[in-house]
């Protein structure tokens, strides 16, 4: 049998799901990036690619912007979706 490796978890904070070859997918990281910083709220990137499951659900909406495993936007960040994500958590 192959190494195949664990599906992350996506249970807790927040998770961006993406290609490495998706230039959409890196937009959103970046837009990301300065709403989280300054809250030391870190994002895990996961690349879809690597698991087959998080493809077969996640593959035609990426990038996808999950928090605690739901869903708070798709193809573009939505400041709004995550302001109102943040306002909960604080």
């Amino acid at each position: 049998m192959g190494n195949k490796a664990a599906t992350p978890d996506l249970s807790s904070g927040f998770a961006l799901l993406g290609r490495n070859y998706c230039h959409l997918c890196h937009d959103m990281e970046a837009a990301l990036e300065p709403l989280l910083a300054p809250l030391g709220l870190p994002v895990q990137t996961v690349d879809v690619d690597q698991f087959p499951e998080l493809e077969e659900r996640w593959g035609e909406l990426v990038p996808v912007l999950l928090h605690e495993g739901q869903e708070v936007c798709h193809y573009f960040l939505d400041p709004a979706a995550v302001g109102a994500v943040l306002a909960k958590i604080r």
